[in-house]
């Protein structure tokens, strides 16, 4: 993979962090309002850890794209 592309890879995985917590929140959300939680934490207790878990990597992941994207953006002009 050319170092020019890697912002392309980290866009993707940054996507698929946003995908994998629509679907543990979907799935804590399925289970909360069948009984399949024991516990007493509300609904958004579940919502506040997959943010965590997922969408803050996420976010890490799709600033980092954007600094690539830029970094070698400037290179690619100052070559030309």
């Amino acid at each position: 993979m050319k170092k020019e592309n890697i912002y392309k890879f980290l866009y993707i995985v940054a996507a698929l962090l946003v995908v994998g917590f629509a679907i543990a929140f979907g799935v804590d959300a399925y289970k909360y309002n069948t009984g399949g939680y024991w516990g007493s934490a509300p609904l958004y207790a579940y919502a506040l850890v997959d943010a965590v878990e997922y969408l803050l990597p996420s976010l890490a992941f799709f600033l980092a794209g954007l600094i690539c994207k830029k970094k070698y953006a400037k290179k690619e002009n100052i070559d030309k």
